[in-house]
């Protein structure tokens, strides 16, 4: 039998007090770890929204998909790098309402894939009409034949903010209070906006205006502005000659002298009009691209809205 004198005693009772205290510190460790969210948003806008929602909530990591100078997702083809994405993620966040035509595609792929819809309960319009033409309000219908730009409009903007803020509580019921805290401060600020907006075009008698492509028809509905002509139903599909005639026409007959363009896309259409008629053109900003900040859609609406005051006052 081995006797310990003292000093190894005290040694001995050292070593186990630290051994004791590393594994203590492993297991607070281990409980304390944090286990990732992995959210994806389809493109800006709607990463824009989770922003604000996932704010200062530990553990979560918001990610967008689309690169921030795609703009729309009008025709985008997902990669390789796209799908590893959207396998990795506990939840894809969508626009909906037809913006992302690869959906059914990425549903058909990837087993039990979360998604949130933003564009449930919104009405939508036509697409390849004006916002004084038939609505539809949910989602009986084929998808492509409704214009998907929402979040245009700050009130459906609210509506998707809601929407993708009940879509992740349903995935991490734990934080719910901070997702809520978030969420009701940015609605807040956007309730601001649209009132702001409101006031600031409540005395304009010029609403007619010409836009780029179909992005502003929510818009022009919010803010009652009369779209009498779109240069390009969609980006990339130039008018031709005929088209560009019937447009310089209807701008010569109806005295419209805004010209609205888009900074994601070139104005050669609009200069040409700008050029054969009194029209001036404008940039309104639908939104699609821009700084990775919480408050860039409201500073993007906010100089939409000195734009549109300059132009039609």
């Amino acid at each position: 039998m081995t006797v310990l004198c003292g000093d190894k005693l005290k040694k001995l009772a050292a070593a186990l007090i630290s051994l004791s205290l590393v594994l203590l510190s492993g297991c607070i460790r281990s409980e304390d770890k944090v286990e990732k969210l992995n959210i994806l948003a389809s493109f800006y806008p709607i990463y824009i929204m989770a922003l604000n929602i996932t704010d200062g909530v530990e553990g979560v990591n918001l990610q967008c998909m689309a690169r921030e100078q795609t703009g729309c997702l009008h025709d985008f083809k997902l990669s390789t790098e796209d799908m590893r994405s959207i396998e990795k993620a506990d939840s894809f966040i969508i626009n909906g309402a037809g913006m992302e035509g690869f959906i059914s595609d990425v549903v058909g792929r990837v087993d039990g894939l979360n998604i949130i819809d933003s564009s449930v309960g919104i009405e939508l319009l036509a697409s390849g009409h004006n916002h004084n033409d038939d609505k539809h309000e949910g989602h009986d219908h084929d998808e492509n034949e409704y214009n998907s730009h929402l979040w245009v409009s700050v009130a459906n903007c609210i509506t998707q903010v809601e929407n993708i803020t009940e879509g992740i509580i349903r995935l991490d019921p734990k934080n719910e209070t901070k997702y809520r805290d978030n969420s009701n401060r940015y609605i807040e600020k956007l309730r601001n906006l649209k009132n702001k907006m409101e006031e600031s075009l409540a005395d304009i008698s010029n609403r007619d205006i010409i836009t780029f492509h179909e992005a502003f028809d929510y818009f022009a509905e919010e803010f009652d502005l009369n779209i009498v002509s779109v240069i390009e139903r969609e980006p990339g599909s130039e008018p031709n000659a005929r088209d560009l005639a019937d447009i310089i026409d209807l701008v010569n007959e109806t005295g419209v002298h805004a010209l609205f363009v888009e900074p994601q896309y070139p104005e050669t259409a609009a200069d040409v009009i700008a050029a054969e008629t009194d029209a001036q053109v404008y940039t309104l900003d639908p939104g699609v691209s821009g700084d990775m900040d919480k408050d860039a859609y409201i500073d993007i609406m906010n100089n939409n809205l000195k734009v549109l005051k300059n132009a039609l006052s």
